[in-house]
């Protein structure tokens, strides 16, 4: 069957990635656009670590528009794409491949954008730029590193940032800058005094792991509380925040808003979150 030539594909690249709702969220816009010339398909791109770079180059040659990166392949694909985009090197690792015209390939990060458009979505009187404005992340993974570059980049003038692993919060203080100042973890309870915003980036919390040790006596009552796991939407973090009456945020609009940016850069439209899309993303979690 020969497609058309406005027929676009593109997917989701991983390992294991059967897991994925990327397809359910990008299909669901596609079909969405169809009014428009508008015409693809996302499909799973199941690809073992070795075979990362021999799949990344045969995206051109097999009529793909671009990819989507997932757990493993976000930092080594770094090294394989012909360049990176300035925040995507900031992060650390890409989880947008774009096929340009010329058939090479670009590395983008779209996770900094979803996190913080995630926030002004479920939280729209939450400003990152006031004057007062600081944060507390926890952990120093490569999810915290996307939600230091997006609160950074938002206009946050102090970021406290804690994980169990010393070394790894001091080594992230040092790359990202003076605002990020480095929290021992035994000080986090205390530390969440006067902050604006707190954020989990780790996954305690998640389903089958255990909650996130951390009292929240110190926080201020009008804190906003997130935490990027979506799996549940209510972690034992955000129930406690909203026993105490803080404004809280899940991870499912950090995982939605992060695939706009990707959609548009393969099919030249920028999505919506749509009740109805939110509706069949909720009835699989």
């Amino acid at each position: 069957m020969t497609h058309a030539p406005s027929y676009k594909l593109a997917g989701v690249m991983g390992w294991p990635v059967a897991h994925s709702r990327s397809p359910l969220i990008h299909n669901h816009w596609i079909v969405e656009n169809q009014p428009q010339p508008l015409k693809g398909a996302y499909v799973l791109l199941p690809v073992q670590p070795e075979n990362l770079a021999q799949a990344l180059r045969a995206l051109p040659a097999l009529g793909f528009a671009g990819c989507n990166l997932t757990i493993p392949h976000k930092v080594a694909a770094m090294s394989i794409v012909d360049r990176v985009d300035s925040l995507a090197q900031r992060i650390g690792a890409i989880n947008t491949v774009v096929v340009e015209a010329d058939g090479s390939l670009t590395g983008r990060n779209t996770d900094a954008f979803g996190f913080i458009q995630s926030l002004h979505d479920a939280q729209p009187a939450w400003r990152a730029d006031n004057a007062a404005s600081s944060a507390i992340v926890i952990g120093a993974g490569g999810a915290a590193r996307a939600v230091l570059a997006g609160l950074l980049d938002a206009g946050v003038s102090e970021i406290r940032l804690t994980n169990r692993s010393p070394d790894k919060a001091q080594a992230l203080a040092r790359e990202f800058g003076s605002a990020i100042r480095p929290i021992a973890w035994a000080e986090r309870h205390d530390a969440l005094a006067g902050v604006s915003l707190l954020v989990n980036t780790t996954n305690q919390g998640m389903h089958g792991e255990p909650a996130l040790d951390l009292r929240l006596d110190a926080l201020p009552a009008h804190a906003l509380v997130s935490d990027i796991i979506y799996i549940p939407l209510e972690t034992p973090l955000l129930a406690a925040a909203r026993t105490r009456g803080n404004p809280t945020v899940n991870g499912l609009g950090m995982l939605l808003n992060q695939a706009r940016p990707a959609f548009e850069a393969w099919f030249g439209v920028r999505p919506t979150i749509t009740p109805d899309l939110m509706q069949k993303i909720l009835a699989t979690l």
